[in-house]
């Protein structure tokens, strides 16, 4: 159940993140409000990747650093759903035993 709601969150993430790469490729009028808060959160998302990569052209550099963004919080997600699941296996199969009937 954990597993899902990284996964679910994850994936929410990676929607918005590439919502965000939509909106500045596209010229989109962020004084929409839905427009707007697709790229606020994509902004709040990508935070620690906007300068990763310093290109001239803005939409290019939004796109890939924004898109750099988008592959780790897959990847890191992938990861702790992968692990999630592996201890949900393991508590399984070494968990609480049923107690013997006398």
């Amino acid at each position: 159940m954990l597993a899902g709601a990284v996964r679910l969150a994850a994936g929410i993430a990676i929607l918005l993140i590439l919502g965000g790469i939509a909106i500045h490729l596209l010229d989109a009028n962020t004084s929409n409000g839905i427009v707007s808060a697709v790229n606020d959160a994509a902004k709040w998302l990508t935070q620690p990747f906007h300068n990763v990569f310093d290109l001239h052209n803005n939409k290019a550099r939004i796109a890939v650093n924004w898109g750099l963004a988008a592959v780790v919080y897959a990847v890191v997600g992938s990861v702790i759903v992968g692990m999630l699941a592996r201890a949900a296996i393991g508590a399984g199969r070494f968990g609480r035993r049923p107690r013997p009937v006398l």
